[in-house]
């Protein structure tokens, strides 16, 4: 499913750092509603977007090994904040973003919720890439093209993370991969490599670390 293999005989130490790094003790720090009230950009940050219900909060919780750091809902649209996570003395913040695609919601929230991304995308400097969640059982969609452009217009770099890959039959997972790869084939701020994840199996967790660990420390 991956063009890498996590572990090469330069970096043989590199995956259990990066364990390491997110076996330590996360944390919920706040829900932000207005760029204000942010954090001091005093370290890399990286960010989770997604359309709702696409497992943003289920990953991040299979990141760190907790089951309830970040909240999970059946409720698409739960995640109204930008909420951000740290832990004690570690180089990195993890910010989880409001899901987007979720019709239902009234537009004046919907509204408030892409001022909010449009603000913190293009006036965050400390923020290292956004990981793009899509879901392996539909692949990319409009919503997903539409963040997409920002991030590109924006110069933010950006890696697609397919979830949920345990859902999906074997040949749909490779139909899904395989139009996430067309999709950023020509777009300038994309990481060339799409990520296979499943929160409920842990498929593709540790190659996420890894490449969050990079950018933590370079």
């Amino acid at each position: 499913m991956s063009d890498k293999t996590e572990n090469t005989p330069e970096t043989p130490a590199l995956p259990e750092a990066a364990r390491l790094l997110f076996a330590r003790p996360w944390s919920f720090i706040k829900g932000c509603v207005r760029i204000d009230d942010l954090p001091p950009m005093d370290r890399v940050e990286i960010a989770f977007a997604g359309r709702s219900n696409v497992g943003k909060s289920s990953l991040i919780n299979a990141l760190v090994g907790a089951t309830r750091l970040a909240r999970t809902s059946n409720t698409p649209g739960r995640t109204q904040e930008l909420n951000i996570f740290e832990a004690t003395d570690a180089p990195l913040r993890v910010v989880d973003m409001p899901g987007y695609g979720f019709a239902q919601a009234p537009k004046p929230k919907v509204e408030a919720w892409t001022r909010l991304i449009h603000a913190y995308l293009t006036g965050r400097a400390t923020l290292r890439r956004v990981y793009v969640l899509v879901d392996s059982r539909h692949g990319p969609k409009a919503n997903d093209l539409t963040v997409m452009n920002e991030l590109d217009g924006a110069a933010v770099s950006y890696q697609i993370v397919l979830t949920k890959a345990d859902k999906p039959p074997l040949r749909d997972l490779e139909k899904a991969i395989a139009a996430a790869r067309a999709a950023i084939s020509k777009r300038p701020a994309a990481h060339p490599e799409v990520l296979v994840t499943s929160s409920e199996t842990g498929a593709g967790i540790d190659q996420l670390r890894t490449e969050i660990h990079r950018l933590a420390n370079h």
